[in-house]
């Protein structure tokens, strides 16, 4: 199978990606460089060019609405007009909050611009491919090089700021997400999966994990709150992912696992 990746090339999440097809697969790896994803003419370009069988959509840019949601409805229907299966990540910023895990069919209610973006990713990829796949996920680390990972051994150096108590999310390893969407991209799985770690917690529990494993001290790292800040965003958005769990081969670990 010839499996293209968006984000493939420097993506954090995309790279992961292109290094776990590769073993079974042709991979085509690109990034903006190869087209810009606001461009529906230069996607579909790129998409005839090489004609995979399947595309693994992990490119975003959370501050940018056009090319996280107008970007991914055009590389959906540059896949559709060529034949190729979708796959798009999104994330569980589409939710605002809730005091129970969320499943599939929970209604989205974002709290900010960037979940606004990824729900009308989310509903454009699925009016142009029905039997797209929309991949739900959370907080990606694991290696290391994760931009959390990095927050935390900033913050235990002495660096200003805390991390969020009240913030609950379900932090999933970089690695087998990645097997996970090359596992969707294999598959006939349609419509929208919630793929995330096992069991929910903080930001500030994450990053004490997180501190622990890397040898440094948990207890220097400071605990804040999101309701204390002006800008919106999502508080607990806990994913429901026991349906991928009977679907997927992949084991999605939780970070209490993959972090001890």
């Amino acid at each position: 199978m010839r499996l293209l990746v968006t984000g493939g090339r420097t993506g954090y999440l995309g790279r992961h990606v292109a290094a776990a097809a590769a073993a079974g697969h042709e991979v085509v790896a690109v990034g903006s460089a190869d087209a810009d994803v606001r461009d529906a003419e230069a996607v579909d370009s790129l998409v005839e060019r090489h004609r995979p069988d399947a595309v693994i959509h992990t490119a975003y840019v959370q501050s940018d609405r056009a090319v996280t949601a107008d970007g991914a409805a055009h590389v959906a229907r540059a896949a559709a007009r060529h034949g190729a299966r979708m796959v798009l990540v999104s994330s569980d910023v589409v939710f605002g909050g809730s005091d129970r895990p969320y499943d599939e069919a929970a209604p989205t209610d974002p709290v900010s611009p960037y979940g606004e973006a990824k729900v009308a990713a989310e509903r454009a990829v699925l009016d142009i491919r029905a039997d797209a796949v929309v991949a739900r996920t959370s907080l990606i680390l694991g290696d290391g090089a994760s931009q959390h990972e990095e927050l935390v051994r900033r913050l235990a150096a002495g660096a200003e700021g805390g991390l969020f108590e009240d913030e609950r999310r379900c932090p999933v390893h970089v690695k087998d997400l990645a097997r996970a969407l090359v596992e969707l991209a294999e598959g006939d799985v349609q419509g929208v999966l919630h793929v995330a770690g096992a069991g929910g917690m903080s930001r500030y529990e994450l990053g004490r994990l997180i501190a622990r494993r890397d040898g440094l001290d948990p207890d220097v790292l400071r605990a804040t709150t999101r309701a204390e800040l002006a800008v919106p965003g999502p508080v607990d958005v806990r994913l429901d992912s026991s349906r991928a769990a009977t679907l997927l081969s992949t084991r999605l670990r939780g970070a209490r696992e993959f972090l001890a």
